[in-house]
């Protein structure tokens, strides 16, 4: 037990005095350090941007299916799949949505919407421009289960009447009102005098473009929208089918398609002239992006890891070449080849792992100005710094090692003669 105790603890000087001259020798070359730091880090700060930017985007299709919802299904007029040239995106009717409420079975609503582009608001001195104006039927907050914060949905009787009246969304109230309540107020859309009577929550998802969301709205009755723009009143290009019973939604969505196909007089071979998009969709669509993101970054991180392990390997046996004399005199010391292999791992450790640190720090900084920018959304978790000190570890023993293994395979006496090999 003794001489167990006697063997660790000699073992445990020893890696301690191996790692107090890997330190001295990787401070006494500091240019050459942080050079390859500087090389490592490159690689390291694309890897943190990567695992960050696929977590937030995995976090943000989650989010977004959960405000879909994984009981409802949007259907839209035209194949947005294969988008044939001059289909009518215009095919669905009011004939269709009675149809669905009425006939298929499990439905709890059925929400048919149209829209407006580019709609300018005004409220008494100050002017918004809107990236859409929807027309909805009743219930258009409750059906896509979007809390209001004031107010109340549309109703039956709004629609029954043409009413201009509206929901507005947090950006456009923001815009117009500040932190006042827009509850009550008039305002006008493209010149027509709507009246705010709810507030929907701030949701805050990407819509249309980079720098608009869904929250950059307003919602009115579709009666009055197609009324008051000169709009078919016939068609709407959107409807929202919601069910009671998320797990049947394989069956309801093929009984939806068999239905609509029957009134639209499909014949069997036929084209869909409509598509159906539920949240299984919309996740295998963002899955889909997600992982061609990951690997176009991966490549580059891979490209960017392997620069800075060829930077480490060359400057490596740059450094055993110029240290020939002091290997050699350890070795004539008694040091064994072993330990000279260990000091110049420990060397490749602690450069890459420096590199590892500076490299965390980039890619948290470049990730937040492409998220400040839109492009990515980051989820910054645990798995940063363990994968990518592991990276940097991994740099250090893959490309360090053959350096390692030279420099603890010198002959002592050619080493102080400063010969070859």
């Amino acid at each position: 037990m003794t001489a167990a105790w006697s063997d660790l603890t000699r073992l445990t000087r020893l890696s301690w005095r191996i790692l107090s001259m890997a330190v001295t020798a990787v401070h006494a070359q500091k240019l050459r350090g942080a050079f390859v730091s500087s090389a490592v880090a490159l690689g390291i700060a694309a890897l943190t941007v990567i695992v960050a930017s696929v977590d937030g985007a995995r976090q943000k299709a989650l989010e977004i299916v959960e405000w879909f919802g994984p009981n409802a299904v949007l259907v839209l007029g035209g194949d947005i799949e294969n988008r044939p040239v001059g289909q009518r995106v215009l095919t669905l009717t009011w004939d269709d949505a009675r149809t669905i409420e009425r006939s298929l079975p499990g439905v709890q609503a059925v929400v048919p919407m149209r829209s407006k582009s580019s709609v300018m608001l005004k409220y008494e001195a100050k002017n918004v421009v809107l990236p859409v104006v929807v027309g909805s039927t009743q219930n258009y907050a409750q059906s896509w289960d979007w809390p209001l914060v004031e107010g109340r949905d549309l109703t039956e009787e709004d629609l029954a009447r043409s009413a201009k009246v509206c929901l507005i969304g947090d950006a456009p109230a923001k815009a117009l009102f500040g932190d006042a309540s827009p509850l009550g107020k008039t305002i006008l859309v493209q010149d027509l005098p709507v009246q705010v009577v709810g507030r929907l929550a701030y949701r805050g998802f990407t819509g249309g473009g980079s720098d608009t969301t869904v929250d950059d709205r307003i919602i009115m009755p579709i009666t009055t929208l197609t009324q008051r723009f000169n709009m078919d009143s016939k068609y709407f290009r959107g409807l929202r089918v919601k069910f009671h019973d998320p797990s049947l939604m394989d069956d309801h969505l093929a009984n939806l398609k068999s239905l609509l196909r029957h009134q639209h007089g499909i014949g069997p071979g036929d084209p869909d002239d409509f598509s159906l998009l539920s949240a299984s969709d919309i996740l295998k669509f963002l899955s889909a992006v997600t992982g061609g993101m990951t690997v176009f970054l991966g490549v580059t991180a891979a490209v960017a890891i392997l620069v800075g392990g060829f930077v480490l390997a060359n400057l490596m046996y740059l450094s055993v070449s110029e240290r020939r004399e002091e290997i050699g005199l350890r070795k004539a010391l008694g040091a064994p080849g072993w330990a000279v292999t260990v000091q110049f791992l420990c060397e490749a450790c602690l450069l890459t792992a420096l590199g590892a640190v500076m490299g965390i720090g980039i890619g948290i900084g470049l990730g937040e100005i492409l998220s400040s920018l839109g492009m990515l959304k980051l989820v910054l978790t645990a798995k940063i710094p363990i994968l990518s000190l592991a990276a940097a570890l991994g740099i250090a023993l893959v490309f360090g090692l053959k350096p390692a293994r030279r420099a603890a395979s010198l002959d002592p006496i050619e080493a102080l003669r400063g010969g070859g090999e």
